[in-house]
């Protein structure tokens, strides 16, 4: 009962969030996931939700697995047959998975069976000591935040059984690793039809170049959590749109923009959440994206860079806060521009703004960098591989 109840806040948070239409959508995939069937296999990821986050962690990885010769399947935690399945894999991957009875009887199965348990997390959610970093938790609703009292998943995380994690970034690698766990990290990749559909978009983009006086600056928050990151560069914006009259702000998901940009209210459009193919295209529409975080933040700093290749797969440079990940993935001034403070974010933005060719030139060779390291196809995490085969009979 309890999990229902959890589970049917965080479905009235989607409507709300998303709309009716889409975000009953989002609710519907969640309920008839439960009913997907599972064939026989060698690794089953299990997952908390159907979101973005259940896409890359395991869609895509998958999908990765798969062209590396590996049989793998994905279930929601939610599935009543989910115990069964014991019997049909070898390894286990549970993703932001709720330690619920029916979880408990699957583990209690797999070690019996003397199977192979991983952890997977793309963000800290597993340790409650977090959330106060966290700024989307102050407004969650009582039932949403019953997700989070005991960490979600921490109770496999801290079974001695579970030796073995994979995450996104290298920080939370090492946050992982004060548990005394065995970590990969496994970064968040395009899907092999994500690259189908933003080289579609691009090549059309090509043919149709802007012959708009607009330069137009694009968010795409993906989540209310953002809030707080977006303000971090509020000043910023608001000395760009002061100076440059030309420039426009496409922001996509919800968000509440600070008062101090009201003034450009004209100039600025909003816009809900969009299918996946019509996200690229929204991507592919502006000339610069920009990913604010909050530098210092645990929970900003866990951040994988995937909003730096989202818009690189369709040639749109990105200015991103100098966080751990931005930094590893960024070659600044080359194949995109990381900013920490209103200055440096001013700096860089301009120097995009006032130069188009600079503008195609980063594009480009962001999208280089992307499809050689960003996507399925072209994955190599021989390490992460090898251990697989070793748990596989």
């Amino acid at each position: 009962m309890k999990l229902l109840l959890i589970k049917a806040g965080k479905a009235v948070k989607t409507i709300q969030r998303e709309g009716f239409f889409r975000g009953g959508k989002r609710v519907f995939a969640s309920f008839f996931a439960l009913f997907k069937l599972v064939g026989n296999g060698q690794i089953l990821f299990v997952t908390g939700g159907v979101g973005d986050s259940a896409r890359y962690r395991t869609q895509h990885i998958g999908e990765e697995l798969e062209l590396k010769g590996f049989k793998c399947s994905i279930t929601v935690q939610d599935n009543p047959l989910l115990s069964s399945y014991v019997d049909k894999f070898e390894v286990f991957v549970f993703h932001r998975v709720l330690f619920t009875p029916s979880v408990k009887k699957m583990i209690e199965k797999i070690k019996l069976q003397k199977k192979e348990i991983i952890f997977e997390t793309d963000d800290l959610v597993y340790d409650p000591k977090y959330l106060e970093f966290m700024d989307y938790f102050k407004v969650m609703n009582s039932l949403e935040k019953k997700l989070y009292e005991n960490g979600v998943g921490g109770e496999i995380l801290a079974d001695p059984y579970v030796k073995v994690c994979t995450t996104t970034t290298t920080y939370l690698a090492e946050k992982l690793r004060e548990r005394d766990k065995k970590v990969f990290v496994v970064p968040n990749k395009l899907s092999k039809r994500d690259v189908e559909v933003a080289q579609a978009i691009f090549k059309t983009k090509k043919l149709m170049p802007n012959k708009l006086k607009a330069v137009r600056i694009g968010y795409f928050s993906g989540a209310l959590s953002h809030n707080k990151d977006f303000a971090t560069i509020t000043e910023a914006l608001v000395q760009i749109m002061e100076k440059n009259e030309n420039v426009e702000l496409f922001l996509v998901g919800p968000l509440d923009i600070e008062n101090q940009l009201n003034k450009f209210g004209e100039r600025i459009k909003q816009f809900p959440y969009v299918t996946r193919e019509k996200h690229f295209a929204n991507v592919a529409s502006v000339d610069i994206n920009i990913a604010p975080l909050e530098i210092g933040n645990p929970f900003c700093e866990s951040k994988s860079e995937l909003k730096f290749f989202e818009a690189a797969i369709v040639g749109v440079p990105t200015v991103a806060a100098a966080t751990a990940p931005f930094l590893e993935a960024i070659a600044d001034g080359v194949d995109g521009f990381v900013a920490n403070g209103t200055q440096q974010w001013v700096e860089k933005l301009e120097k995009l703004i006032g130069d188009e060719n600079l503008r195609k030139s980063i594009g480009e060779k962001a999208r280089e960098k992307t499809l050689n390291r960003y996507t399925t196809e072209n994955a190599n995490n021989e390490e992460y591989y090898e251990y697989l085969r070793s748990k596989i009979l």
